[in-house]
């Protein structure tokens, strides 16, 4: 599976690039400046066809302007935290040192959906708690699957819930949830390394019993 990690913004946020073998692509969590990700997507002849949002907080959105042109209206967040993109906290952008703009061309996505990009299936799953409308996105190219976490699951941690819309009791069903993919799944989150789901049940005090 190809991909690329793009640390951006001043939080460093993960976004993640994917291609296929034909150039199709599509990328997760721009949040921050996208210079760098639109000079690689077009070093590497690519066709940039959508931009997914785990969540919407300033620090996942910001850059989604930035790569708007190439992809129109197909951007896809949650029902959930759709509004966050659409009216971005002016609390946040001052907290945070940044300016966004809000987005009204964009796609609902919900738990079960499945999305195609070339080769790719992206199948939707909710997981809330972090923030009322959190998604995680299982990608499938082939036999290959990986796992994209947002602010759900982090190596070694969690996503806090101390912040408008977090739920403690969400976030630990949504771990559950988690808990039944298999150990061997690679896991892609906003922030810090990578990780796989085994690792995080043995290690992760957060992990649900």
């Amino acid at each position: 599976m190809r991909y690329k990690r793009f640390p951006l913004g001043g939080l460093w946020t993960n976004g993640y690039l994917f291609w296929d073998e034909g150039g199709e692509a599509f990328f997760v969590d721009p949040g921050g400046d996208a210079t760098e990700v639109l000079e690689f997507i077009r070093g590497h002849g690519l066709n940039l066809r959508a931009v997914l949002l785990t969540h919407g907080h300033l620090d996942h959105i910001v850059g989604v302007r930035d790569l708007q042109p190439l992809v129109g209206g197909e951007v896809y967040i949650s029902g959930g935290d759709a509004d966050m993109l659409r009216r971005p906290s002016e609390a946040m952008q001052t907290a945070l040192r940044m300016r966004c703009e809000g987005l009204a061309d964009f796609h609902e996505v919900a738990e079960g959906m499945t999305l195609a990009v070339g080769a790719f299936r992206i199948e939707v799953m909710e997981t809330p708690g972090h923030t009322p409308g959190g998604v995680c996105y299982l990608i499938r190219d082939g036999e290959e699957r990986v796992l994209i976490s947002g602010d759900t699951l982090f190596a070694q941690s969690v996503g806090r819930t101390d912040l408008p819309g977090g739920e403690p009791s969400r976030l630990d069903d949504s771990l559950r949830k988690l808990s039944k993919l298999p150990d061997s799944l690679l896991v892609l989150p906003g922030h810090g390394p990578e990780t796989t789901i085994g690792k995080e049940r043995q290690h992760n005090p957060f992990w649900p019993v």
